[in-house]
Parts: C-alpha cells; structure tokens; sequence
C-alpha cells in the first residue's frame, strides 16, 4: 500500500471512504453494478480498481493492465492504496483523494487482507464485509466459470476462515436476491449519514 503526505493536508469536510470487502464470489461487483445508478444519484463515487487481469476476463469493470505498466503505475503515484492478492495486482486510484476533499462518500472494492492499511491511511474508513451462505458461495464460483475447482475449494476454505473480529465492520448479507443486498447497503450509507453528500 501507498501512502502520500497529501493525506496530512485535507481540511474542511472531508469525505468518507466506504471499504466494501467480502469473499470472491460473495457479488460485490454485481452490488456495485446494481446500485451504481441509485449510488451516483446520491453522489456517491464508486472508484475503478485497475488489475493485472486481462481484458477478456469475466468479472468487474475494472481497468487491466500488464504486470510491468501496474509497477509502472505504481512508482508514479498512481494509487491510493495496492495490494496483491491471488496472483493478481490490484490498485485504487489515487483519484479518491480528491473526490474524499471534496466532502464526497467514496466506495472502493477491497482487500480483506488489507482492511488495517487501507484504516492507516484513511482512519475514518466506513468498513463494509458482504457475506453470502457457503453453498450460495460455491455456486457462484462454479457458475462465473474463472477458476479450477481446486482453486474454488482453496476459495471456500479461505472464506470459511474470515472472522470479523472487529466491531466496527458492517455486515451486508447477499445470500437471496440482488435487490435486497441493494437496499439493505443504501440503507446501511444513510444511518451513516453518507448519501446525498457533495
């Protein structure tokens, strides 16, 4: 993870960062696409996380890149926060700080692994876990067609693993319909007072 001394120098009303996290296959890009319309509308950002996956894979609207223009990215500040995960580089662009001045609510896909970076830098993060029944889980994995069934068992297994063992991380369940995942995180942003900020 990066860290720049801008961070130091926000002032009046910053905004705040959502950290939505869950396991693969959980359906954060499918929340994130699903609520994206009523989010804008409440002039929420949603950030667009660039990944060392090619463009042909299924999944988010992610921006992918080679490994060598990620590093590159990388060692010109492009980022707010990075991580890496599953043989795969993930990034957050560095464009969420502005957005975060300006008083906005920003809602980032994160790392799981990387919750205690991402509250160093942004110690008033709103930490969000989606969570989806184990065999709803399994499903999707083998549906979306990404990985071996190897590599979903490794998937179950690390899912079964994730405890929440800090109070602060909200939980959104989407083991049933789209839609109820969709209403249940608006309803979540407005007891925190983070819809409708500009």
């Amino acid at each position: 993870m990066q860290h720049d001394a801008s961070a130091s120098r926000r002032t009046a009303n910053p905004g705040r960062l959502v950290y939505l996290m869950g396991p693969s296959g959980a359906g954060k890009d499918s929340l994130l696409d699903a609520a994206r319309s009523a989010l804008q509308c409440q002039h929420v950002e949603i950030a667009r996380r660039v990944i060392t996956r090619s463009a042909e894979a299924k999944g988010e609207d992610a921006l992918a890149v080679s490994l060598e223009q990620f590093e590159q990215m990388s060692a010109e500040g492009a980022f707010a926060l990075q991580w890496r995960a599953n043989g795969l580089a993930y990034g957050i662009p560095a464009q969420i700080d502005a957005w975060l001045a300006e008083g906005r609510t920003v809602l980032v896909n994160g790392s799981r692994a990387h919750l205690p970076l991402a509250r160093e830098r942004y110690p008033q993060l709103l930490p969000v876990l989606l969570s989806v029944a184990p065999q709803v889980l399994r499903q999707r994995l083998l549906s979306r067609g990404r990985e071996s069934q190897e590599d979903i068992e490794r998937r179950m297994e690390r899912a079964q693993q994730v405890q929440v063992a800090d109070r602060d991380v909200q939980v959104l369940d989407n083991s049933t319909s789209l839609s109820a995942a969709v209403q249940g995180l608006l309803v979540l942003l407005h007891q925190q007072g983070l819809l409708g900020s500009s």
